[in-house]
């Protein structure tokens, strides 16, 4: 079966965006993308919530073809084209982009039908959850989620979206990996330790 990973930028307070959804605080360049570059570039399903689904759209399915696009934009650009993208939202009844698909109702049933499909659905394979914090606390609170891939940014912002809110139960956590980066960002790679 399948792991549903989240994958997010965090404040050293546990932060994921500023009040009104600001991430100007985030560091990132070339070693970090990179890093990431490699393992999302394994991953053939990304799954996002309505927000940041909408954010992706806009940015980069075209992020290549502008004239200033770094080697990111072109690599991530041609993985976005390809990768299948999973959205949960109750608003959308359809994303009319092709290779996306839109769960907006039983959760539990749904994910963990997705867990269990694709190319690689063996032990080891990966559905990435990006950003959406808001996706991210519904599947924590349904124990959807298998493990935490953060990046924790040198900053503290003191108040802003919380990655960790509305915990009915208490997760705790294997640390498979972590990795400073020169810019100060350090990875931290966790699974979630089930009984």
């Amino acid at each position: 079966m399948r792991k549903l990973i989240s994958f997010m930028h965090i404040s050293l307070d546990g932060f994921v965006a500023g009040p009104k959804g600001e991430m100007d605080w985030i560091t990132v360049d070339e070693e970090l993308f990179d890093f990431v570059g490699k393992r999302i570039g394994k991953t053939d399903t990304a799954l996002y919530g309505r927000v940041t689904y909408g954010m992706m759209e806009d940015y980069w399915p075209t992020a290549a073809d502008q004239p200033n696009a770094t080697r990111h934009d072109i690599e991530h650009s041609a993985w976005y084209k390809t990768v299948h993208k999973v959205v949960l939202s109750k608003t959308l009844s359809g994303s009319g982009s092709p290779d996306t698909t839109v769960i907006s109702d039983n959760l539990v049933e749904q994910i963990t039908a997705l867990k269990q499909s694709g190319p690689d659905s063996g032990d080891g394979s990966e559905i990435l959850l990006f950003g959406s914090p808001s996706a991210t606390h519904a599947l924590m609170q349904l124990d959807l989620i298998d493990g935490f891939w953060l990046f924790v940014n040198p900053v503290i912002l003191g108040h802003g979206i919380p990655l960790f809110a509305d915990i009915k139960a208490k997760i705790k956590l294997n640390l498979v990996s972590t990795r400073q980066f020169i810019n100060g960002v350090t990875e931290l790679n966790y699974t979630v330790k089930r009984p």
